[in-house]
């Protein structure tokens, strides 16, 4: 095994037989890149568009380690990352992400697994004392592989001022 040393998070590199508990989720495996821009609007902020590659590894463990990395679409300047684990609930479709994100922002999201869809509403959040505000209250993700096998991912957030709303948008090809 080696370390990937460039990116937010460590990324490991291995051989190790996938554990069986991730078979539900092999679809996932890999990397991606943005197929399209990406669009990102809040009420509070400017529409923006960004590109973004997606990396979901495993180490042989019922894991599934993840790094996205998000670039503004223009200036290719980094914007957010978030990097963390997917867990499966075994004998069920409950799922769990861990979430790290660059803000200081760490998330707990839980949802279910239907087929190739991930639906994840966040159930903790915690944040740096030093966050900006306002801050995120709730968090919900939807990923799924489309049937033109493409991954599609969509997340809404709340802030203390601001009800759930749509916030990115993009859509992603198989890079390896």
């Amino acid at each position: 095994m080696r370390l990937g040393h460039r990116m937010s998070c460590p990324v490991v590199h291995s051989v190790a037989e996938l554990n069986a508990a991730l078979l539900p989720l092999d679809w996932l495996l890999g990397s991606w890149e943005s197929d399209e821009l990406g669009e990102g609007s809040f009420p509070s902020i400017a529409p923006f568009r960004y590109t973004e590659k997606l990396h979901f590894s495993h180490v042989g463990q019922p894991v599934i380690n993840f790094m996205f990395n998000a670039f503004h679409a223009e200036s290719t300047k980094p914007l957010h990352r978030e990097c963390g684990f997917i867990r499966l609930q075994p004998g069920t479709n409950n799922v769990a992400f861990i979430v790290a994100q660059n803000s200081g922002l760490v998330e707990i999201e839980e949802g279910e697994l239907s087929g190739q869809r991930l639906t994840l509403n966040s159930r903790a959040l915690a944040r740096t004392s030093f966050a900006k505000e306002p801050y995120v209250q709730q968090i919900s993700r939807l990923i799924q592989l489309r049937p033109d096998g493409k991954l599609e991912q969509t997340v809404s957030m709340a802030l203390e001022n601001q009800p759930l709303t749509q916030h990115l948008h993009i859509t992603y090809r198989r890079a390896s």
